[in-house]
């Protein structure tokens, strides 16, 4: 059901903790399903990411996702940061299952929360990057999900 990929990020999740002192940090959830990520990242004067790390209360695709994710982050700018996108973590990982997919879009809401962040706290306008939510199902009514 799950790749290789999913288990090992699972199994062995890359730069899992918090960074004190984070240039950014945003926290995204899902009411559907409990999940919660929570993405640290630390940016350097030339805005790209030197670090990045990630703390995530869910089942095993979302610590997966979040895992990825903060690998394909770490030393990008913030500009490829926002082109990371829940699409480019499922195919990191080699796919996830339909059920699972929402766990690649928080990991995307959490990368741009905390961008979201970042920005706030410097005074500086990302070009795209908008409001992030709080639970990824703001905004949809009377939409269910089979788990």
């Amino acid at each position: 059901m799950y790749t290789e990929k999913v288990m090992d990020h699972f199994q062995h999740p890359r730069n899992v903790g918090e960074i004190e002192n984070a240039s950014g940090v945003g926290t995204v959830g899902n009411a559907k399903c409990g999940d919660i990520m929570r993405i640290y990242l630390d940016i350097d004067e030339n805005q790209i990411i030197r670090d990045c790390k990630f703390k995530t209360f869910g089942c095993g695709a979302a610590i997966a996702t979040s895992s990825m994710a903060t690998e394909l982050v770490k030393g990008k700018n913030i500009r490829e940061a926002m082109e990371v996108t829940n699409k480019a973590v499922m195919e990191a990982l080699d796919g996830l299952p339909p059920v699972k997919v929402h766990c690649s879009l928080l990991a995307e809401e959490a990368i741009h929360a905390a961008l979201w962040d970042y920005a706030e706290k410097h005074d500086i306008k990302i070009e795209g990057l908008v409001r992030p939510k709080n639970d990824i199902h703001e905004g949809e009514e009377g939409e269910e999900e089979d788990y």
